[in-house]
């Protein structure tokens, strides 16, 4: 089974809506996969307690029918190289931290979920444009082509 760690800043956002929406198509699609999501930052634990899904990524992904009922935020860290087979940044600044904090990637376990597509580049920030709708629509399509290269064995 693989094991998949979806990765953005705070993980409140971005990685726990990929890491949702990835576990919805998984079990429709008869496809075993871990998924998780972390954080490169700890600006969204405190006290060793991760905030929850920031409220309109949770309504967001509540539109869609999928629930991240008592997902908290939690920090990527260094030993989790050994635990995943691949770690999916939002974008290219997610990627940066995640080698620092990975301690670089000899295996080539780091990819950004956009690059999957045809389109490439950085999945949309809600955090800054509030446009909830539109990473989640990045999410979606970055996770369709992931599940679509898993179930293909490309990775």
């Amino acid at each position: 089974m693989k094991k998949i760690m979806f990765v953005c800043h705070g993980n409140i956002c971005r990685s726990p809506m990929a890491e949702f929406i990835l576990k919805d198509m998984a079990e429709n699609g008869g496809v075993e996969l871990l998924i998780a999501s972390s954080a490169t930052s700890t600006e969204e634990i405190r006290n060793g307690i991760g905030n929850p899904v920031y409220p309109p990524a949770r309504e967001e992904l509540a539109r869609h029918g999928l629930s991240c009922a008592g997902k908290r935020a939690v920090q990527l860290k260094a030993e989790d190289y050994g635990k995943y087979d691949l770690f999916v940044g939002m974008d290219s600044a997610n990627i940066r931290n995640m080698h620092r904090i990975l301690g670089g990637d000899p295996q080539g376990k780091i990819r950004k979920l956009m690059d999957y597509t045809p389109r490439g580049g950085d999945v949309a920030d809600p955090w800054y444009s509030d446009r909830f709708d539109i990473a989640y629509r990045d999410i979606y399509d970055g996770c369709r082509a992931l599940l679509d290269a898993l179930k293909s064995e490309e990775i």
